[in-house]
């Protein structure tokens, strides 16, 4: 019997033309069961002739049916019927009557009492109404029958919603639809408002572990769902860390882009990752203002393909940019990408271009063919470890191409170019950082000779700085996520290593809005809020899997790598940086190099790069950023003098 009922789909809207149709059917049956029961209560009253019982049917056929159409009563779902439905039927009935009487009164009804017709259209009303609300509430409740079996089949998860805000109650009606999920009830930690009952759900209160404990084991709860990410990060030490050591599934709701026609997408509901807890506070912008920015623009965004550049494009993907051109040099993301952009954007005009930008030609290329007003920077080799084994290759694609890619914008009379960059340019130790500050100085110095009339050309120059991005290819957290789902151990480098994080939409709305606000020529920075230590981060991720540290999965310090900082430089305070009118966001201060001595710099560079000159080579990049000082490298001998 489940399965057929399964297999009737009860969870499609029944046809309308079948709501009509039974509705005119129980508007007839009211109609002869009064004729039928004012007859047996009255039986002196005579018989009614033929003619009297077509012209009582047929004008009631006539008029409720003009009525239902004109109020649209079939057209409602029935499941979630309110007042507003009723009252529409009643008025559909009152129509009814109305044609009736008109008729009736006009014509056959010298036989009887003008009272006995009024109580014959009263009774009709009366059955009329009551049929037609009767035969509603038996399909709501068959539905609900129905789908109360088909649920205990599908063996759906019972869950506890936390908190009572709007959020989280529509977000309870929207789950009501799903087959997945059973909503148990509201979860709150204290005791106020006791005893409540919200939409039909309790409201559980739990002030300790042990009832936290009996409250899931009681109600056989499989899963905690937050509405809100803030709210997630408030119980990190405490409800959370109950739901870990009890094995219950910590789960995140989806946003409104997630549910479709009131239902939830596949997989909207997801478990809580690090990032949200990690994460701070959503930043705020001027959205509006960033739109107008990049409306109607043609956009280039070199480094697609990755991380921050596939993130920066997803966000201009909405803004109403007149083409988004894509250049990145990884074949296989691209080609992924591009198959995202084209299910998820379907309006969106969009071109990827497989190009490096150490080749000028192929630059040259794109902006001839494109044209882009803004460009957005985002190509870059950023593995510390690898750059430091690689120096060559660093300065080649960090240096040569962030140059190629700033030339080209001059060439082509670009508005605006954004460039990419990172807190490890603020007195570097690697050589990575190390050449993300050349091209910051590069960048900016052909700023400032342009504003200075001493380069000709219109592009505004902005470089952003952040720190380490939460999730982005080849970062900590996707491989702490690996050795954990293989038993561990998880690698950390230093017990007592710190780092700066934000998430990938974070950083990108950064990078949004610094585009829009800044005047050009400035280096932008993150206030990045209080660091996080690496261990505790492992020893989180450990326990949201559902282990416990160093009891489950073994955590193992490894020792610094190769141009490894133990803590990351504060990328912003009041002495290092100036305020703009956003509080998140500040202008770094910054050295200012001359435009030619720049541009000798990073020529002699590329020289260098490309003979695989690597102690000349890292000895230019010493004088020229003075304060790059290697840690935990081979090229510490050449921070001293005489090296």
């Amino acid at each position: 019997m489940n399965k057929l009922l399964e297999k009737l789909h009860i969870d499609k809207y029944v046809n309308v033309y079948v709501i009509f149709a039974l509705d005119m059917t129980l508007s007839v049956i009211a109609s002869i069961l009064a004729l039928v029961s004012l007859s047996l209560l009255f039986p002196g009253s005579g018989g009614y002739s033929v003619s009297f019982l077509a012209e009582w049917l047929i004008s009631g056929v006539f008029g409720v049916g003009v009525m239902f159409y004109t109020q649209k009563t079939y057209y409602a779902v029935i499941r979630h019927s309110n007042l507003r439905e009723i009252a529409n039927l009643t008025l559909s009935a009152l129509g009814k009557l109305v044609l009736i009487g008109l008729v009736v009164f006009a014509t056959s009804w010298s036989g009887f009492s003008a009272a006995h017709i009024w109580a014959l259209l009263v009774l009709d009303g009366l059955l009329t109404v009551m049929g037609l609300v009767m035969m509603r509430v038996c399909m709501i409740l068959a539905y609900d029958i129905i789908q109360i079996k088909v649920r205990k089949r599908r063996k759906r998860e019972a869950v506890l919603i936390y908190g009572t805000d709007n959020k989280a109650i529509s977000f309870v009606r929207t789950m009501e639809l799903s087959n997945k999920y059973n909503v148990a009830g509201f979860l709150v930690y204290g005791d106020t408002a006791k005893n409540h009952v919200i939409h039909g759900k309790h409201v559980f209160h739990v002030d300790s572990e042990r009832e936290f404990v009996s409250l899931v084991q009681a109600q056989c709860i499989d899963s905690v769902i937050f509405a809100h990410r803030h709210d997630a990060r408030n119980e990190e030490n405490r409800l959370i860390r109950y739901c870990n050591a009890e094995k219950i599934k910590v789960c995140y709701s989806p946003s409104v882009e997630e549910v479709v026609d009131g239902k939830l997408s596949q997989g909207a509901v997801r478990e809580i990752k690090i990032e949200d807890l990690l994460g701070r506070p959503e930043i705020e912008i001027s959205l509006d203002e960033i739109k107008a920015n990049f409306k109607g623009k043609t956009v280039l965004v070199t480094g697609s393909a990755g991380s921050i550049g596939s993130e920066l494009c997803r966000q201009l993907a909405t803004f109403g940019v007149k083409e988004l051109v894509l250049f990145d040099n990884a074949e296989t993301p691209m080609h992924n990408f591009r198959l995202e952009l084209e299910e998820r954007y379907p309006e969106l005009r969009f071109t990827p271009v497989i190009g490096d930008v150490r080749i000028p030609a192929r630059l040259d290329y794109v902006f001839r063919k494109f044209h882009p007003q803004v460009v957005f920077h985002a190509a870059a080799y950023k593995h510390v470890p690898l750059m430091e084994e690689n120096p060559c290759e660093a300065v080649f694609v960090n240096v040569a191409g962030s140059r190629n890619v700033a030339d080209k914008c001059i060439e082509y009379g670009v508005e605006k170019m954004v460039m990419i960059s990172t807190d490890k340019a603020v007195n570097p130790t690697n050589i990575m950082g190390c050449t993300k500050r050349l091209a910051e100085i590069y960048v900016q110095s052909l700023g400032l000779a342009i504003e200075q009339g001493k380069v000709k050309g219109k592009t505004k120059f902005v470089t952003t700085r952040f720190g380490n991005v939460l999730g982005s290819n080849g970062s900590v957290i996707p491989r702490f996520r690996e050795q954990i789902a293989k038993g561990g151990p998880v690698t950390v480098t230093h017990p007592e290593i710190t780092r700066f994080f934000m998430t990938i939409p974070e950083a990108c709305r950064l990078v949004m809005e610094a585009a829009t606000m800044s005047t050009g020529n400035q280096i932008v920075v993150f206030d990045m809020g209080e660091s996080v230590k690496i261990s505790h981060l492992a020893k989180r991720m450990i326990e949201l899997a559902g282990f416990e540290p160093d009891k489950d999965i073994k955590i193992a310090y490894t020792g610094l790598r190769p141009g490894e900082k133990l803590y990351e430089e504060v990328l912003s305070t009041k002495e290092n940086t100036l305020p703009t009118n956003h509080d998140r966001i500040r202008v770094a201060k910054v050295r200012e190099y001359d435009y030619h001595d720049a541009l000798a710099a990073a020529q002699e560079l590329e020289k260098l790069s490309r003979e695989v000159a690597i102690p000349e080579m890292v000895k230019l990049m010493k004088r020229t950023v003075p304060e790059f000082k290697s840690k935990n490298s081979e090229f510490e001998v050449y921070d001293h003098p005489d090296a």
